[in-house]
């Protein structure tokens, strides 16, 4: 979006907000990161670590998603990789899906489900879902009191002092993910 491009993001304020706050040197530090990398972890073995799939930065799957969707989505991941780490949905689980083990730490900022800052601790070939409890109405003043977007209190209000629950989140994920 900085640089123009349509990603379908048009209509969503923040994230056009947002672009609009990138410098040069901050497009150039994302140019350089990759969208997904695989480290070997103790007890795992090697560990794939992505956005949303390993195959697109904006995919969608869910907790509930068919096993022929994730069949897909793990087409040209190496056989090796036995665990998945990814994101997107803002969504925490853990669930094995075609033969592989998902883990989708949820969120710091904007969970789904109940407040808190939400991750995943790999540790000795075990996940464990964590939640670490954050003050939502701390967060709410610190930011307004630093934030520059327009409207930031009634956007903090939607989504950070009323986070939207599990049913809420599968609805509104549903669509992308093909059903």
């Amino acid at each position: 979006m900085s640089r123009g491009v349509d990603v379908g993001l048009d209509d969503d304020p923040v994230s056009v907000w947002g672009a609009a706050q990138l410098r040069p040197d901050h497009r150039q530090l994302l140019d350089r990161m990759p969208e997904q990398v695989t480290v070997e972890l103790d007890g795992f073995g090697p560990v794939l670590f992505c956005h949303a799939t390993p195959r697109d930065d904006q995919e969608v799957v869910l907790v509930d998603s068919r096993v022929e969707r994730w069949k897909e989505v793990f087409e040209d991941v190496p056989p090796s990789v036995s665990t998945v780490v990814c994101g997107h949905t803002h969504m925490p689980f853990v669930r094995p899906a075609a033969g592989r083990t998902v883990v989708n730490p949820g969120s710091v900022g904007l969970p789904y489900g109940s407040t808190g800052a939400h991750w995943a601790l790999l540790h000795d070939g075990a996940v464990t879902m964590r939640r670490t409890p954050l003050d939502r109405e701390e967060v709410i003043r610190q930011t307004v009191r630093r934030s520059a977007l327009p409207g930031v209190e009634q956007w903090l209000d939607a989504y950070v002092r009323r986070p939207a629950d599990d049913v809420e989140a599968l609805e509104t994920f549903g669509p992308r993910d093909g059903r």
